[in-house]
């Protein structure tokens, strides 16, 4: 089962390290791992994307919440955290003269923004779930992807903090 774990962290030396390795320690892939500070404060949230086994996730949850600099941590899966995960992507695809008008319509169905725009190509940045990114991939795939840069699963949980 796929797994998005978000956790809050001390913003330290060698915390990234530290918790990639739990992880690969344990013999999971990292589908994802993504790592921005929070402004005005000393922490961090490192989301990672986890294939494995539900009770060896859970375990190595359990490990994750011992480690020193770890603030709190949630497993969004099964449904008991309900939350928002989005990703962006950044994709360059062949555009010709005769084409570059049906990449501009498609971008606009799905609300991509084009940031850049060449005489061979365009530059497309998408934002949304995983299902929406790879719908989109899969239609403007036949025009020619160049190049393609995506950031895997960001999340938050939603409705209120707790106090």
């Amino acid at each position: 089962m796929k797994h998005t774990i978000s956790v809050l962290v001390e913003n330290k030396f060698g915390v990234l390290a530290r918790i990639a390795g739990l992880f690969s320690g344990r013999g999971f892939n990292i589908e994802s791992l993504n790592v921005g500070s929070i402004p005005k404060t000393p922490f961090s949230r490192i989301t990672a994307v986890v294939i494995g086994d539900d009770a060896k996730i859970d375990q190595c949850v359990k490990q994750l919440s011992r480690l020193i600099n770890v603030v709190e941590i949630n497993d969004f899966h099964g449904g008991k955290t309900p939350f928002v995960a989005r990703e962006l992507v950044l994709m360059r695809v062949k555009a010709t003269a005769k084409s570059r008008s049906e990449i501009i319509e498609f971008a606009s169905l799905f609300r991509a923004k084009i940031i850049d725009v060449s005489a061979d190509s365009v530059i497309i940045e998408i934002t949304g779930d995983e299902n929406k990114i790879n719908r989109f991939i899969g239609l403007v795939d036949s025009y020619g992807i160049l190049e393609l840069a995506r950031t895997g699963n960001l999340a938050l949980s939603r409705g209120q903090l707790p106090e």
